[in-house]
């Protein structure tokens, strides 16, 4: 029966993998999801829900610039953030309600982030890699359950730090997971307590929006008056498809050649 771990932050995922036996190479055959719940996986998903071609992480500002200088010909915006806080010159921060149709309908997006980038980087090696978060969360688990591999949801944290909206979301995705009868719980420390955090705070609308508010992350998107997006974040299953990250590529897409108006939900 496959199984289903949870990392707290892209830094513990190596020397998790590293001290299990076969760790490295099970990692390659496994599916992961990147959480970067407040908010680059919601915004990413957004982005999509509204017709963009596509969306490339890229983990520096300086790469992102260079790489836009490449594509001239191409129908491309910039989006972003540091810190919470738009980046100097991009055309577009990292708000979910920034990527509307209007806005993003048949362009890449060029895309940097703060946790979120840096995350997806450190799942490239999977075989499969899926973009989650609340507004997509029975999707992702229907994706998961459809692959049938091992699992590991990974957490993009803040700035280092483990945080509460994402270990939130990964404990719930663990307990749909096991719920489905094909799969186990992984015996380890953070496996474990993701899964009993989120139990332990239910799955509410209301406590959702309660602990992301309140988290580390929310407190400072409140902080730079992005209240609004830390509801938006909150909300579950606006969107019934799970974004696929093409490693060869650098793109994250629709899956399976999906258009928006099959997917687009609000």
């Amino acid at each position: 029966m496959p199984s289903v771990h949870v990392h707290f932050l892209p830094t513990l995922l190596q020397p998790v993998l590293g001290a299990a036996p076969g760790g490295v190479e099970a990692f390659h055959r496994s599916s992961v999801v990147v959480i970067d719940v407040l908010r680059a996986s919601t915004t990413i998903i957004h982005a999509l829900a509204a017709g963009a071609r596509q969306v490339i992480p890229v983990e520096s500002v300086d790469r992102l610039r260079v790489l836009k200088k490449g594509l001239p010909n191409e129908n491309v915006l910039t989006g972003g953030e540091r810190h919470g806080v738009k980046i100097e010159g991009f055309d577009l921060d990292n708000s979910p309600f920034s990527y509307d149709e209007a806005t993003v309908r048949g362009q890449t997006i060029l895309f940097t982030t703060t946790n979120g980038t840096r995350a997806l980087a450190a799942a490239r090696e999977a075989q499969r890699i899926f973009i989650g978060a609340f507004v997509n969360r029975r999707a992702i688990v229907n994706a998961l359950v459809a692959g049938g591999s091992d699992v590991h949801l990974l957490c993009a944290g803040t700035d280092g730090i483990i945080t509460a909206e994402d270990c939130l979301f990964a404990g719930a995705v663990a307990g749909d997971l096991v719920a489905s009868g094909g799969f186990s719980l992984a015996d380890d420390a953070s496996t474990i307590m993701a899964r009993e955090f989120a139990a332990a705070q239910g799955g509410s609308p209301e406590q959702i929006r309660k602990v992301l508010r309140e988290s580390r992350g929310g407190t400072n998107l409140l902080e730079l008056g992005f209240d609004r997006d830390v509801d938006r974040c909150a909300e579950q299953d606006l969107f019934r498809f799970a974004p696929v990250w093409d490693g060869g590529s650098g793109a994250i897409r629709l899956p399976n050649g999906g258009t928006a108006s099959q997917v687009f939900q609000i």
